[in-house]
């Protein structure tokens, strides 16, 4: 799994630090997304799956 994030079409919702802490952070200054691993180990795939369904912008997508 590979992760990019598109931090101009974050709305800073937090829902992906929420659901896949190890793997997304926000910026303290807007909270705009941050990727922390954009090639997270196979344990955490079910909780970036479920960050990028519910990202209200679609600012994070997933190549399997």
């Amino acid at each position: 799994m590979k992760i990019t994030v598109d931090q101009d079409a974050c709305c800073g919702s937090g829902l992906c630090v929420i659901r896949a802490d190890r793997v997304f952070d926000q910026r303290e200054e807007d909270g705009v997304v941050m990727l922390l691993d954009e090639a997270p180990s196979p344990e955490d795939f079910e909780d970036v799956r479920a960050a990028a369904a519910g990202c209200p912008t679609g600012a994070i997508r997933l190549a399997e």
